[in-house]
């Protein structure tokens, strides 16, 4: 029987396929989208788990205040990265989890407000008072508004309505990503090894973005190269001057352990490996080709 036009009108709301994460748009389970579902979930459910068997120190709800705000940014930087491993790996249905990602981090950031607000004893005046006078927090909530903003324009409804501006609209999170990680700077004060990690990540995803809208055409392998150094120098160039300028912390020295490997793996130098994973990819591909359904015509055959 050919589908009816009225037929998705008449399906329940929450059996709508567009609304369960696991299906692609044919309404098939899609292996890739459910173990993206699953990375989503899990960090959620051990953070919850953690909390009813007593596993946080005395501040339990403080410590979960920052483990949420750094899966954030993990989540964020994760969707960023869609985009530029499809092409490096021509992997098109990558493209189909960007939006669980993107959803997911606003899901996070919005536990990180809550948590933050128990914390406090649920006093929101403490909390809106806290956040106008704390610069660190003000800039944390800036990012948070921003991204309920994407967050709210998500949806296949909102695309539509929007036409060319969504395009713009969104590309608005990547100095909302640049907000949360000065954000995780400013609370981190002297360690800043993870906030350091992350943003240099953070430039590695903003020099393969640079790359296409350049219309550069340079070939998979040099490209990540050139990025992982890049990316490995800039992560080593903020750090120094983060202690040079936040701290009393000799940068100089700081800058010398980035570059050498006497003291184990520097941020800078995790930083370099972990742009340069991508080159691991192709050669291990057909270990996840399950995760592609096959082509019209191989299922024709």
């Amino acid at each position: 029987r050919a589908p009816r036009s009225d037929d998705n009108a008449r399906e329940p709301p929450m059996l709508r396929k567009d609304l369960l994460p696991w299906l692609d748009r044919s309404g098939r389970v899609s292996a890739l989208r459910a173990i993206a579902f699953s990375a989503a979930l899990l960090p959620g459910l051990w953070f919850a788990l953690g909390l009813l068997d007593g596993r946080y120190d005395a501040e339990p709800y403080k410590q979960l205040t920052h483990l949420t705000g750094t899966w954030t940014l993990y989540f964020l930087l994760a969707g960023l990265a869609v985009t530029p491993l499809r092409h490096l790996w021509s992997w098109p249905r990558l493209t189909g989890i960007r939006r669980m990602l993107g959803l997911t981090a606003f899901a996070y950031i919005a536990a990180h407000l809550l948590l933050y607000v128990l914390h406090e004893n649920l006093d929101l005046a403490r909390v809106a008072g806290e956040i106008a006078s704390r610069l660190y927090l003000t800039i944390g909530f800036a990012a948070l508004a921003g991204l309920a903003v994407l967050a709210a324009t998500s949806f296949d409804a909102a695309i539509r309505r929007l036409g060319r501006t969504w395009r713009r609209l969104h590309r608005a999170v990547y100095p909302l990503v640049a907000l949360g990680l000065l954000h995780y700077f400013m609370q981190s004060k002297l360690d800043v090894s993870g906030a350091v990690l992350l943003s240099g990540l953070f430039v590695a995803l903003l020099l393969h973005r640079l790359h296409d809208s350049l219309a550069l055409r340079l070939e998979p392998v040099p490209r990540i190269l050139a990025v992982a150094l890049l990316a490995g120098l800039a992560a080593a160039g903020i750090e120094y001057a983060w202690y040079a300028i936040a701290t009393g912390i000799p940068a100089d020295r700081v800058l010398q352990a980035n570059l050498g490997l006497d003291g184990g793996l520097r941020p800078a130098w995790q930083v370099a490996i972990g742009a340069a994973l991508p080159l691991a990819v192709p050669a291990g591909r057909p270990v996840w080709r399950w995760l592609r359904p096959p082509a019209a015509g191989r299922q024709a055959a």
